[in-house]
């Protein structure tokens, strides 16, 4: 089911990027596994887009065509340059 979940994955990226929610980012291991990441562009845009049926509907195909391992709905960045 790999090429039907990268064409949801592309169609949510898309609704994304229409409607102004953020962006997406995809990678892969080297054994295969994808790593989706997604920059919201506000915390406003993030909840706008959890109610959006467009973002509902490929989220429920997506269910049934790959497994999720792991949702991390926020993560705290961590600043690389430290105090000077």
């Amino acid at each position: 089911m790999e090429a039907a979940s990268l064409a949801t994955l592309r169609e949510l990226t898309a609704i994304v990027t229409a409607k102004g929610y953020g962006r997406d980012m995809l990678y892969r291991d080297r054994e295969a596994h994808y790593v989706f990441l997604r920059y919201w562009k506000s915390e406003e845009a993030r909840q706008a887009a959890l109610e959006d049926p467009d973002m509902q509907r490929c989220w429920a195909r997506l269910g049934n065509e790959i497994q999720i391992v792991r949702v991390y709905e926020t993560l705290t960045e961590i600043p690389l340059d430290g105090p000077k």
